[in-house]
């Protein structure tokens, strides 16, 4: 594969199990769920996304918005934002939570990666701004 895009973020799964804090949030039921691998993978284009993290398969099966619900260059667009940001806080782990920010994504806004990576990407962000409290200057909605 020439380029993968990883989210492996499998210390959040400890960071997750605190307490709520009394909040009764959808988010506290996906804190509670086993981890869940998600792999797209388009062989034509050899690009993948690999999600590992608690919950994003229960968020993208019920909480999400539909595929199709968005259009690809809508997803193209909040990702070209949310990726160098993401990565930024990366590389920051003084400023923002190294627990949370564990690896850079490789994502070049100029490769079409297609429809699947581009809306499991955009909705991994919503799924991490909502579950660990994050904001983003590129709002994540859902």
């Amino acid at each position: 594969m020439k380029n993968i895009i990883y989210i492996l973020l499998l210390g959040l799964f400890v960071y997750g199990c605190g307490s709520s804090g009394g909040k009764n949030f959808p988010s506290d039921k996906i804190k509670n769920a086993e981890n869940d691998t998600v792999r797209i993978a388009n062989d034509s284009l050899e690009y993948e996304i690999i999600i590992i993290e608690p919950g994003f398969n229960l968020f993208i099966n019920s909480i999400a918005k539909p595929r199709g619900f968005y259009s690809q260059n809508y997803l193209e667009n909040k990702n070209r934002f949310l990726v160098p940001e993401y990565n930024q806080r990366v590389t920051q782990p003084m400023t923002y939570n190294p627990e949370l920010y564990l690896n850079e994504i490789n994502y070049d806004p100029n490769i079409d990666y297609g429809y699947e990576v581009n809306y499991l990407l955009y909705n991994y962000f919503v799924y991490f701004s909502r579950n660990y409290n994050q904001r983003f200057s590129v709002p994540t909605r859902i």
